[in-house]
């Protein structure tokens, strides 16, 4: 499985952006898709997480997004979306998408198998 990520861009604090992690191939038995972003100099965070196998896909989020962030998948265009809205200047981050993981430690990274480029989020003030 490898990931394209995009959509991330320049956005005024308060705006909405929707970023894509498009997914080629298939990996077999049940595994999640998430997101994590990382300032330079810091730890990579974990942003969110969806189920790919699992009915409803069983979204969690970092307290951080919580009510501000919606994570989706299209199941059909092997595709998952971060929906972004009200964004603050402290979501600036290079946001890379993930899959893998495990249901009950969604925060885990060594659980992915595999790492998208990342796309770089700005929010200006």
């Amino acid at each position: 499985v490898q990931l394209q990520a995009s959509g991330g861009g320049l956005v005024q604090a308060g705006g909405s952006l929707r970023l894509s992690c498009a997914a080629s191939g298939r990996a077999e038995g049940s595994y999640g898709m998430a997101w994590f972003r990382q300032v330079p100099g810091t730890e990579r965070e974990f942003v969110s997480r969806i189920s790919v196998s699992r009915r409803g896909g069983n979204p969690v989020y970092a307290d951080s997004v919580k009510g501000r962030f919606t994570i989706s998948r299209d199941n059909a265009k092997n595709t998952v979306y971060l929906h972004m809205s009200n964004l603050k200047p402290e979501d600036t981050a290079v946001y890379y998408c993930a899959a893998g993981g495990n249901y009950w430690y969604p925060r885990r990274q060594n659980d992915y198998f595999t790492w998208g480029q990342g796309t770089l989020v700005t929010v200006s003030s």
